[in-house]
């Protein structure tokens, strides 16, 4: 340790004698004091000196401990920035799909009032077509009736089956209305189960 202070007690003494060979002579009660003080400073720095590096020792081990935090709290902040990254990118996903799904729905609902209109349309037309059926039958039953009273029995079955055709022929027209208008009845609740029809069948009319 007395090398570590700069000087030893061999160095003092030896100053000392050279002083003595300079001047006169010191009292030795003079030399003790001042050895002692000497020696006394030593100590002093050397307890100085053995306190600073064990400062110096723990800044060393705090300085490693803080880098080694901040090395972590950097990973971390890496990992939360590839997360917010994931999540607004999964948040972009989720308003462009509920934006498309907007888009459907509001084709569906304009769907629906079309198919609406066309089945409205068809039932008016289909109840037009009934009640002139009705008035047809009608007026060929009152038709047959004064033919009946106006033509010989020979003639009978031949306006008969004259009669019979035409009510065949609007049974059949009737027949196909009711088989447009059960197609666009389907066609509706397949819109509203979520199917969207095709281009041909969007253009396909009620008539």
């Amino acid at each position: 340790m007395s090398s570590s202070a700069g000087f030893s007690l061999d160095d003092i003494l030896m100053k000392l004698s050279l002083k003595q060979e300079i001047g006169k002579e010191p009292k030795v009660e003079d030399l003790v004091v001042k050895l002692r003080k000497l020696q006394q400073a030593k100590i002093t720095l050397e307890e100085e000196l053995w306190e600073m590096q064990k400062n110096k020792g723990e800044l060393e081990q705090e300085e490693e401990a803080l880098c080694s935090e901040a090395f972590q709290l950097d990973v971390i902040l890496k990992e939360k920035e590839e997360a917010h990254r994931v999540l607004q990118f999964k948040c972009e996903e989720l308003d462009q799909e509920s934006q498309r799904k907007l888009e459907q729905n509001k084709q569906k609902e304009e769907l629906v009032e079309q198919y609406r209109y066309r089945i409205q349309e068809a039932s008016l037309k289909h109840r037009k077509t009934r009640m002139k059926f009705e008035n047809q039958l009608q007026q060929l039953m009152v038709q047959h009736k004064s033919l009946f009273s106006m033509f010989t029995p020979q003639r009978l079955p031949a306006e008969i089956l004259t009669a019979e055709n035409a009510t065949a022929q609007l049974l059949k027209a009737e027949k196909h209305r009711m088989e447009q208008l059960a197609q666009q009845q389907e066609e509706l609740s397949d819109i509203c189960n979520g199917a969207l029809p095709r281009d041909n069948e969007l253009l396909t009319t009620a008539v």
